[in-house]
């Protein structure tokens, strides 16, 4: 079974006005989940967007979840979202055959 990931970029920042615009988003707080079936391990950061060119501008009503994740994977890009989730998969192999275990003596 191959590794899922779901990513969370729901919470942003707004300038209130901007470029005539109101509540343009130019930051976004994510958070992206990876599974092996069994195990879960997250990664979360932020993305600045690029907002000076606003000719595609989305009014923040109309703003979707997969519009922002769009967003955030574009103003990343391929090889960042790829070392993330290549991140995740390390995590999750570590989870699932760990390589050390940290163990409490009892008296």
């Amino acid at each position: 079974m191959a590794n899922t990931y779901t990513w969370d970029c729901k919470t942003v920042d707004t300038y209130p006005t901007h470029n005539e615009q109101a509540d343009v988003v130019y930051n976004v707080h994510w958070r992206v989940t990876g599974s092996d079936g069994t195990n879960e391990t997250t990664h979360i950061g932020t993305q600045t967007l690029e907002v000076e060119d606003l000719s595609s501008f989305t009014a923040f009503n109309e703003v979707t979840h997969a519009n922002v994740i769009e967003w955030t994977k574009v103003a990343l890009g391929e090889e960042r979202v790829t070392e993330i989730q290549e991140a995740l998969d390390a995590t999750l192999v570590e989870m699932a055959t760990p390589t050390s275990v940290t163990r409490v003596i009892e008296e």
